[in-house]
């Protein structure tokens, strides 16, 4: 029923994609407990603090909305954002928001750096640290 000689060459084959899949899985599974890849991206972002309701919703930025809306929009537990060259990225701390370190320098420009993570198009900075001049 089976030629013998193409029975052994698809054995062989199969055999081969086996032990291939056993080898790279580790490369699959390869990532902490929120799923993301194991590969940091250490990032230092210089922009502008916002509220990223009133950013997302309506553009807002800069100092007097800052100073004004976006302040009390993140005080009251907001997220709070930042913009460098267009990029929006959510900032938060270490499993925490940096609502209470970053309200007043809302509608500011500043420096953070942190662990940078993107997915379905949302940016963020996490473990994210003010970077004092």
């Amino acid at each position: 029923m089976f030629n013998s000689k193409r029975f052994k060459t698809f054995r062989n084959i199969f055999a081969v994609v086996v032990i291939a899949s056993f080898a790279t899985a580790p490369l699959a599974l390869a990532h902490d407990e929120h799923g993301k890849s194991d590969a940091v991206a250490e990032k230092t972002v210089t922009g502008e603090v916002v509220d990223m309701m009133c950013y997302v919703d309506h553009s807002a930025m800069g100092d007097s909305h800052g100073q004004s809306c976006g302040a009390k929009c993140i005080k009251n537990g907001g997220p709070v954002g930042i913009v460098e060259n267009g990029k929006a990225y959510i900032v938060v701390g270490e499993h925490k928001p940096m609502n209470d370190e970053l309200a007043d320098s809302c509608g500011k420009t500043i420096t953070l750096k942190g662990k940078f993570v993107e997915r379905g198009g949302i940016a963020m900075l996490e473990n994210a640290e003010i970077v004092k001049k």
